[in-house]
């Protein structure tokens, strides 16, 4: 069972696309943006910005009532006076403070006092300043570090590209900014730093990690860093440049050996060539500068290994494997450099040795316990785009990357704060199901934890081709999506029945079922902002705010 109740609120400042933001990242961005927003810090209290631009406030009062609109701060500049404003964004920080744009290009750093007690409660700006083109915010932290405190705030921009003629003409800016005092004698907060990464399309995730030490992004193409005054399309032909570099070196192996081809400088003599070899290890030394040198894959025949220079300019070294037979999957461990060369025998033996795996039949034995795929019965929401997305972990001192995860056919559903102090959870489809992701940066070897599933969560969702938001509760006992106008679908976690039911088909008892329920509003006006608690769903329309209790009983 369902509760469903709608109040009545002052209009909601939506800021609908101009002409000139006809692109599918400004539609991402800003357009399918969600004015609703939930304080994770106390999870039945949600917040909007009016016309008036009042950040209000609604405050669950009883089990299914809502507290009066109640402003808590009003923004000091007038928002209709900007001709190319966003729409103003908002993000709890901590449990005291709030970062707040007005959509204008100002940022302001807000202490709130406890949000949760009435009495200590009050709205003040610690810090503002005009950052140039307008931006959305779309993460904030708060550190503490030596009693000194600074808020790490991650804005997005949608900035025009002039030189980029073949694609939009528009690249997606994050500006990682940071506030603090600089001293302790100063009660004025500064910015004291700020970064810029540039990609090609919208991040659907980003994050800055709780530590402040560094930055994870979900997106479909790359983003980089770029360092002040340098221009994206420098930055861009840098990545290219670096991409398309000759290999170091060429190796191709047999099943008794290894041949190592390098491309040697010029007027290279015997005496510029010093090459070690160990019986798990290689070192090589060109004109005493170092070339390569590292543990190899495998052991070879040191004493038996030799190397000579060729008639091309080139030298050629022989490495005779300790284990013939064993095939080499890189030369040096951990080594990209260099590139394997296959000849035609290996790839027919290798393509001999997967035959088993494939067949001309497109299923050649139907009544197989468990018959493979049938592309024909597919469904089209089966079916996923060839471009697939990757996740990043960008380190804040050094501005590079340190992890990379291609996503592949793991469709990026939605994200959702399960604890404030950590970074925000990240949900992919996973075949059928939707898999919950929580971010952990303080453990290197296992960044990325799975916290809960929504079984066939995510081949139910690929049907809903009107679908607006996604969320689920903190503590994933549902998730819940709503389409662009009225409709919102609630889907609970398998729970216990109370009756006796058996399937059909198998004649088996079925324990748990999982149930799925549909709430329409009362309304025809579109969904603007859409939050999930434990109990609770809050969907906001143009002037309504709606309450869904979520019955939890089964």
């Amino acid at each position: 069972m369902l509760y469903l109740q709608g109040w009545s609120i002052p209009a909601v400042a939506e800021v609908k696309l101009r002409d000139d933001q006809y692109t599918l990242e400004h539609m991402h961005a800003f357009g399918m943006y969600n004015y609703l927003h939930c304080d994770s810090w106390y999870q039945d209290s949600v917040y909007y910005i009016d016309t008036l631009g009042r950040i209000m406030n609604l405050t669950v009062m009883l089990d299914t009532a809502l507290g009066k609109p109640r402003e808590v701060f009003r923004l000091p500049t007038d928002l209709t006076a900007c001709d190319n404003r966003l729409c103003a964004s908002i993000h709890f920080t901590s449990s005291t403070w709030v970062t707040l744009s007005d959509g204008t290009g100002r940022l302001y750093v807000i202490g709130t006092g406890e949000r949760g007690n009435s009495a200590s409660e009050k709205w003040e700006i610690m810090f503002n300043e005009e950052l140039g083109d307008p931006f959305i915010i779309i993460h904030s932290i708060s550190l503490l570090n030596a009693e000194e405190r600074s808020i790490a705030t991650l804005l997005l921009r949608i900035e025009k590209e002039e030189l980029d003629m073949k694609g939009s003409g528009f690249y997606v800016s994050l500006e990682w900014v940071t506030i603090s005092k600089k001293n302790k004698d100063k009660k004025k907060y500064e910015i004291i730093k700020r970064d810029i990464l540039c990609g090609k399309s919208v991040p659907h995730y980003a994050a800055i990690e709780p530590d402040g030490n560094g930055l994870m992004i979900v997106s479909y193409k790359s983003f980089t860093f770029v360092q002040a005054g340098q221009d994206l399309e420098e930055n861009m032909d840098e990545d290219m440049s670096e991409k398309i570099k000759e290999p170091l070196y060429y190796w191709q192996q047999t099943e008794d050996d290894l041949t190592v081809t390098i491309r040697l400088p010029e007027d290279s003599t015997k005496e510029d060539i010093q090459v070690q070899f160990l019986p798990d290890h290689i070192n090589i030394v060109l004109k005493d500068h170092q070339f390569l040198e590292g543990k190899l894959y495998s052991s070879i025949d040191h004493e038996s290994s030799t190397w000579i220079i060729k008639e091309s300019n080139s030298l050629e070294i022989s490495l005779i494997k300790k284990n013939e037979g064993l095939t080499w999957p890189e030369l040096v461990v951990g080594d990209k450099q260099g590139e394997l060369i296959r000849d035609s025998a290996q790839c027919a033996a290798i393509a001999e040795r997967l035959m088993h795996l494939t067949s001309e039949e497109l299923n050649p034995n139907p009544d197989k316990e468990k018959p493979p795929c049938n592309a024909q019965e597919l469904e089209e929401c089966d079916i996923f785009f060839e471009e697939s997305s990757s996740l990043c972990r960008f380190d804040g001192s050094t501005l590079k990357t340190t992890h990379v995860v291609n996503l592949g056919s793991n469709q990026y559903l939605f994200s959702v704060i399960v604890d404030p102090k950590e970074m925000p959870c990240f949900c992919l489809r996973h075949d059928v199901d939707a898999l919950l992701w929580q971010p952990h940066s303080s453990k290197q070897d296992d960044m990325w934890e799975h916290i809960a599933t929504f079984n066939a969560l995510g081949y139910v969702q690929a049907s809903k081709r009107d679908k607006k938001f996604f969320a689920c509760a903190p503590n994933y006992s549902y998730a819940a999506l709503c389409e662009c106008l009225r409709r919102v679908f609630i889907y609970r976690q398998p729970a216990p029945m109370s009756t006796v039911l058996y399937n059909r088909k198998e004649g088996r008892q079925v324990g748990q079922v999982a149930k799925q329920q549909v709430a329409s509003l009362e309304t025809n006006d579109p969904i603007l902002g859409f939050q999930a608690t434990n109990e609770r769903l809050f969907v906001l329309t143009t002037r309504n705010l709606f309450l869904i209790k979520v019955n939890t009983e089964n």
